[in-house]
């Protein structure tokens, strides 16, 4: 190959000014401010901060500032997991500027690929991954891995500028044979690829459903709780005077009431699962995706890479008028030897390609020797008139031996086969084709002599044998496809495959309805409405193009599905973001495909996907079992507000120093007891949640309310006997706090699961629930019976005997849930 000019220093120079760098788009990096603002706009946030100022007004600061260090405590779990999870991306980032052999100054150099310019002359060469869209200037049997870009498996043949090619390589994807010379002609966000990336700025994935309800409930709480604070405050003034105290008991109040514990409880629960993801492979992006992960009800995954190992195996040959089956290759090495080192004579002996790649380790599997070391004397590569190479070798001074391999109706003519053997031969082709085989036929010239011919038609060969080539599935693919179905999820495959060829992969793997193929070319006569109607029919989608998938997964989102979408190409990349869930692979992945995704299995291991699909389950029930806690314990804490404001006789039971004791110490750690809880029985042989289901439904507000009321009604029935007792008002308030925290203890162990009995906490060591139930218990005892803990939180220590009472009542409590979920579980 003639050595070309290339740029100069200067020229290069110029042309960065003028074309920039070759980045990729990217989302812009957030600083610890930005987080900031973001946590504090909300309502929520904002009557937090009031509520806290107003607590320092009074001269308060030890509430006022255990108000704030919830703030401080969101904003970092934010700011943590974000950072954390673009520090991973970080890692994965290598796709967008590989190395790149340039020609400059009349030298070929080696430089960054986002250094590369258009004008630049790329020197190409097998295992060379392209860093930019180029025209092709000079090639010697050029071979090009398109899979990130196309889906398709199989290598692409290149050309000059012809009729049948336009002589371009494409950003991104890899030479796996041959070398060539080409122009850059595009760079960075006007590549093919970059195009692809530029286009996902124009989907949005928006908020989650749970995301848009809590963000709903905590407003009208807000207001609710407004209201209810002034009339705390304007009753609490006329009926008792006293500014101060009244507005201490109107700021419990809208404590009491303002549920500051959902955002901490969700953004825990969110950054503790994306955690538990990461021990499973599963890198977590955007952490609000989990919990629509458990009600995903389809998951579309692409083939190559996701279904199969993305490499070639050798499955089946036909030979001497017989099939050998990959299993019996060692039974037979005898006979199939000769057809597999002729094989290997027709590759290249350092070739990338995956076809030839799986010729050389089926060569090592059988433990054949060390082929001879011939020297090459000539090679016909590939061509559009006959699609067949052949490498020539010199055995002797002046003996000559071809190997051949190629298309089977080319090496058919190349053999001179017809008649009654090439029908044998055809039907032989046809049964290794209907078994989603690729197929390639080896033949062996005979020994040649003198001048070699200048086209390999003119070679006089022997046929040999028919060996069939398979991209082989993932061992694990079938059983995680079924635990997938089972869960009720349906499982669509998207490939740019042949529709046999997909059929065939469809019924290896287990897919439903794998006999119904929706082709590109039909996708693309159907309207959307057409679409909509007839998507669910079909599991198995085959010659589809990137814009196609995006279609497909509209479609179904229509159809009012909770889409997941697994992919690991460019091409992928579009209905990765418009799918509820992207799943990107983490190894073979590109980066446009990462930015794109929710979730990145960082083992490329489907299996992992239905690990996360389990994992989600598990965290959305435990993150509803702790909402509706949540709710539960503020029943409670309101009642015991609200009623000294009703009741001249009751005292001020609970003071803001005990209820943000009561959020500080115990619902933080409860959150974290039961996002650590086990999964519920048969959690993945139940359909998905209701995508129209609400997170905060009528059945989840009412069993909680009346949860609520019960443990309410244990505090109050021991304050009647306290006060009944005559007892002084610190000791009825000890005693009264008392209640509501043993009560509360046990209310967590009952709330734990919907499906098992409190006792099986402790059987299974719910570690995080026994350090609540030590804590409360070693606490409660200190500001009981401490001197100056008594003084700090308004207590005197009645005795112990008063304490039989609240064990007694909190005992009945946990009888009586355990009870009710025992005959919910009955009915």
């Amino acid at each position: 190959m003639e050595m070309l000019p290339g740029l100069s220093d200067s020229e290069v120079a110029q042309r960065l000014d003028r074309f920039g760098y070759n980045e990729l788009p990217g989302q812009d990096k957030k600083n610890i401010w930005v987080i900031v603002l973001e946590v504090i706009r909300e309502p929520m946030f904002i009557l937090l901060i009031f509520s806290s100022l107003l607590y320092m007004v009074l001269g308060d600061y030890r509430e006022g500032m255990m108000l704030m260090s919830f703030i401080l405590v969101i904003i970092f779990i934010t700011f943590y997991q974000y950072q954390k999870t673009e520090r991973a991306l970080e890692k994965l980032k290598n796709l967008s500027s590989p190395r790149a052999k340039v020609i400059r100054n009349q030298q070929v150099v080696r430089i960054p690929g986002r250094e590369v310019v258009p004008g630049d002359i790329l020197s190409l060469s097998e295992g060379d991954r392209i860093p930019a869209d180029a025209r092709l200037l000079e090639i010697n049997n050029l071979m090009i891995d398109e899979s990130m870009l196309t889906g398709e498996s199989v290598a692409v043949q290149k050309k000059l500028n012809t009729v049948e090619d336009i002589g371009m390589v494409f950003s991104g994807t890899m030479i796996v044979q041959g070398r060539a010379l080409a122009e850059v002609t595009e760079t960075g966000v006007y590549t093919q690829l970059g195009k692809i990336g530029t286009s996902l700025s124009n989907l949005s994935s928006g908020e989650t459903r749970l995301q848009i309800e809590m963000k709903k409930l905590i407003r009208s709480l807000l207001w609710i709780g407004v209201g209810i604070s002034l009339a705390v405050f304007l009753a609490f003034y006329l009926s008792r005077g006293g500014l101060v105290k009244s507005i201490l008991n109107a700021l419990s109040t809208s404590i009491a009431i303002l549920p500051e514990e959902f955002p901490v409880v969700f953004t825990v629960f969110l950054a503790i699962g994306a955690w538990r993801l990461s021990k499973i492979q599963v890198l977590t992006r955007n952490p609000s995706a989990i919990e629509t992960l458990g009600s995903t009800t389809v998951l579309c995954s692409d083939k190559t890479g996701t279904i199969t190992q993305n490499r070639m195996q050798i499955m089946q040959l036909f030979l001497d008028g017989q099939f050998v089956n990959e299993a019996d290759f060692l039974l037979e090495k005898a006979k199939i030897q000769s057809l597999i080192y002729a094989a290997e004579l027709a590759s290249h002996a350092s070739s990338l390609d995956p076809m030839e790649v799986a010729i050389f380790q089926t060569k090592q599997s059988l433990g054949a020797e060390v082929s001879p070391m011939l020297p090459l004397l000539r090679e016909y590569p590939l061509s559009t008139d006959l699609l067949a190479m052949t490498q020539v070798y010199q055995v002797d001074q002046a003996i000559h031996v071809g190997y051949t391999k190629g298309a089977p109706e080319a090496i058919f003519n190349l053999c001179q086969i017809d008649g009654k053997e090439r029908e044998k031969l055809e039907e032989a082709l046809g049964k290794m084709a209907s078994h989603a085989l690729r197929v390639i036929a080896v033949a062996q010239t005979g020994i040649l002599k003198g001048d070699l011919p200048d086209h390999q038609k003119s070679l006089t060969c022997q046929f040999l044998g028919l060996i069939g080539l398979q991209d082989p599935i993932r061992p694990e693919v079938p059983q995680a496809i079924q635990e997938c179905m089972d869960a009720g999820i349906k499982v669509n495959m998207i490939t740019g495959d042949y529709p046999q060829t997909a059929s065939s992969i469809a019924k290896q793997i287990g897919l439903r309805n794998a006999d119904q193929v929706l082709t590109g070319e039909e996708l693309l006569q159907l309207s959307d409405e057409e679409l909509k109607r007839c998507i669910g029919d079909y599991s198995v989608f085959a010659r589809i193009k990137p814009e196609q998938k995006l279609r497909i997964v509209n479609a179904l989102k229509q159809n009012q599905e909770v889409v997941a979408m697994t992919g690991d190409g460019v091409n992928d990349a579009p209905a990765l973001k418009a799918a509820h869930i992207g799943i990107a692979m983490g190894n073979k992945g590109t980066d446009v495909a990462r930015e794109a995704s929710s979730l990145v299995l960082l083992d490329d291991n489907f299996a992992s996907i239905v690990a996360a699909i389990r994992s989600g389950r598990r965290i959305f029930d435990n993150l509803q079992k702790a909402m509706s806690y949540i709710i539960s314990i503020h029943i409670p804490i309101i009642g015991l507000t609200l009623l000294p404001a009703m009741f001249e006789f009751m005292p001020l039971l609970l003071l803001p120093l005990h209820i943000v004791f009561l959020e500080m110490i115990i619902d933080p750690i409860c959150s974290v007891a039961f996002e650590s809880e086990v999964e519920e029985k048969s959690i993945m042989s139940r359909p998905p949640r209701d995508v129209r289901a609400t997170f905060f439904g009528f059945k989840l507000l009412f069993r909680s309310i009346v949860r609520g009321l019960l443990l309410l009604s244990t505090v109050l029935v021991v304050f009647w006997f306290s006060w009944k007792e005559g007892h002084t008002d610190n000791e009825i308030r000890a005693i009264s706090f008392s209640a509501l925290i043993i009560g509360n203890i046990f209310f967590i162990y009952s709330s734990l699961s919907n499906t098992r009995s409190f006792i099986h906490v402790f059987i299974e060591r719910n570690a995080m629930a026994l350090i609540v139930s030590i804590t409360a218990i070693v606490v409660l005892l200190l500001i009981v019976y401490v001197p100056y803990l008594q003084s700090l939180f308004s207590f005197e220590f009645p005795g112990f005997a008063h304490f039989k009472l609240v064990l007694i009542t909190s005992f009945i409590l946990l009888a009586t849930l355990e009870l009710v979920k025992w005959g919910r579980g009955k009915l």
